[in-house]
């Protein structure tokens, strides 16, 4: 399967990027990853709503130009499904059943993402109630990702 990652922002301190190499490494037997980041936009602390979503419009289209029409989206929200390790596994077989080209994983920025980017992911992901930086949701995505596999194939992984 091909797994993409589209986030907005650049990881720039040295132990997120060996973090997320690591689990890269680990993925490398069962998916083929990429991983892109687009350029977050420039925002003020407080923006109206017009503001927020001219950002979020930016972003998008920044993100959609990476998708491609036959793309599983999983959006990383705050307002999506909450999920077990288990239950994220049985979702992911689900996924691959369903024939898409790819499964491409969103994670917005610090002003979430755009409604029209929002409606066209098929699965909503959330993990949990409490806010991470962008750059431990990208690190625990991977794990979470290689989580679900190793489940899913009934091999060993800690509980």
């Amino acid at each position: 399967m091909h797994v993409e990652v589209i986030a907005v922002g650049k990881l720039k301190e040295k132990y997120w990027v060996e973090a997320l190499r690591e689990y890269e490494k680990r993925l490398s037997a069962y998916v083929t990853l990429n991983i892109h980041e687009v350029p977050d936009e420039p925002a003020a602390e407080t923006l109206s709503d017009a503001e927020r979503l001219l950002v979020l419009r930016r972003e998008a289209d920044r993100m959609e130009k990476l998708l491609r029409p036959r793309d599983g989206i999983v959006l990383m929200d705050i307002q999506g499904k909450a999920m077990s390790s288990e239950v994220w596994s049985d979702t992911y077989a689900g996924l691959l059943g369903e024939g898409f080209g790819r499964l491409v994983f969103v994670i917005g920025g610090s002003n979430g993402v755009h409604p029209d980017l929002r409606k066209r992911a098929r699965v909503r992901w959330s993990f949990g109630p409490l806010t991470l930086p962008h750059q431990l949701a990208r690190v625990v995505l991977l794990e979470q990702l290689y989580r679900g596999i190793r489940i899913m194939r009934g091999e060993p992984y800690h509980k």
